[in-house]
């Protein structure tokens, strides 16, 4: 108990987050994922430039279902970060800070990011 004797509820699992929280902590670990997976990137762009032999490799290695369900989470984790990252340039200027837009825009944000994700990798799947 507290100073005012409420109950502190400290199970993360259970606490019900707004939208918009939830985008916030999202656009976080989406940018962490897609920092930490550069270098990866970095090194499959540098393979496949190196010969017609080492980018049909690297092609062979893209082919499994495993890399290519990596790979749409890692499409899905950009699109979210850069329209996340534009809701919050607007939000900095005070457009959409009414609680209303907020959570609207937060919504569109996790909506849009999942349906760009999916139509871009549609064919590729």
């Amino acid at each position: 108990m507290n100073k005012r004797n409420a109950p502190v509820f400290l199970n993360l699992v259970q606490i019900r987050l707004p939208v918009t929280a939830i985008v916030s902590i999202l656009h976080r670990l989406s940018g962490l994922l897609l920092f930490l997976v550069l270098p990866l990137f970095i090194y499959a762009l540098q393979q496949s430039l190196r010969s017609s032999e080492s980018f049909a490799s690297l092609m062979g290695q893209l082919d499994s279902f495993l890399v290519k369900t990596i790979l749409v989470i890692l499409l899905w984790s950009l699109f979210h970060h850069l329209f996340a990252g534009l809701r919050f340039l607007l939000l900095d200027i005070e457009m959409g800070i009414q609680r209303k837009q907020a959570r609207k825009t937060a919504w569109w944000v996790n909506i849009l990011a999942v349906i760009v994700a999916i139509s871009i990798s549609w064919g590729y799947l």
